[in-house]
């Protein structure tokens, strides 16, 4: 099924303000020319946090762009689109975007036109295989390459509890506790579809050209998401992540580089959970 072939000055010292300047960006960009895989990381609704994303992909023009939104299955017809001159809008309607659940496409879609070289690769999976991960674990739903980025173990006490707190928050405490595991294993078979993608991406290009990630900023973390997953799956590749977040105090070693942005305008999320 898979291809396989912030104290953030503890971090690293970078930690940019809400405005993103054009210095802030120009540092970033500057630490993440010769890395080979660039992880950006992204609040879905934050409209800012697109806009910095395409600054980086102009700046950067890799040769693939990996985008968690896409599904696997439509990266050809997505390509096959770009090389015909397809505008956004015919784009945005062979991948259904009105009714896949993620923000409006005219957030995307200026990323995909800040590189028109670059090959698209699709990291989305399909709903069967997320309940597969659910009920039965990330292995199960990854298949033959599980072992390849750690799925055949299970997490560490320590890890498994605080990715199950993390989870629970992030869904406003209003989950069952019985689901938290079935959650943090969804999670770690989308990190390791992302990662493989990325690995994908980076030989079918040739295997020296760079590779960018589109993806939340959950993706993006180095403890234990992308960047550690293609970790565990080769040494020979270098990875630079970002994370793009609303509030500048993420855990210490989560992220390479931190910009933070206003938040977006939205509803209050937790609505809909307390309605339930």
């Amino acid at each position: 099924m898979f291809r396989s072939p912030i104290a953030a000055l503890a971090v690293c010292g970078l930690v940019f303000p809400s405005a993103a300047s054009d210095a802030a960006l120009a540092s970033f960009i500057d630490s993440a020319r010769g890395a080979d895989i660039v992880v950006l990381g992204e609040i879905h609704d934050n409209p800012r946090h697109h806009e910095i994303q395409a600054e980086i992909v102009e700046a950067l023009q890799p040769a693939a762009i990996v985008f968690e939104m896409i599904p696997q299955a439509m990266e050809d017809e997505v390509n096959a689109l770009r090389a015909e001159g397809a505008d956004r809008a015919q784009i945005a309607a062979a991948l259904d975007w009105s009714e896949s659940g993620w923000p409006s496409f005219d957030f995307y879609a200026p990323i995909l036109e800040a590189a028109p070289g670059a090959r698209i690769f699709g990291a989305g999976q399909a709903p069967e295989e997320i309940r597969i991960a659910a009920e039965d674990g990330a292995a199960s739903a990854f298949g033959a390459d599980a072992a390849t980025y750690g799925l055949d173990k299970p997490l560490a006490p320590g890890e498994l509890t605080e990715r199950e707190e993390l989870m629970a928050i992030s869904h406003c405490n209003a989950l069952p506790p019985a689901a938290l595991p079935g959650m943090v294993e969804v999670q770690r078979f989308r990190d390791a579809g992302l990662a493989d993608a990325a690995l994908w991406a980076r030989t079918l290009t040739g295997g020296d050209g760079q590779v960018v990630v589109i993806t939340g900023s959950g993706h993006a973390d180095r403890r234990w998401a992308v960047p550690h997953l293609i970790s565990l799956a080769t040494k020979e590749v270098t990875v630079r992540t970002l994370g793009l977040l609303e509030a500048p105090e993420p855990e210490p070693g989560m992220f390479d580089a931190v910009i933070t942005a206003d938040p977006a305008e939205r509803d209050d999320p937790c609505a809909g959970f307390a309605a339930k």
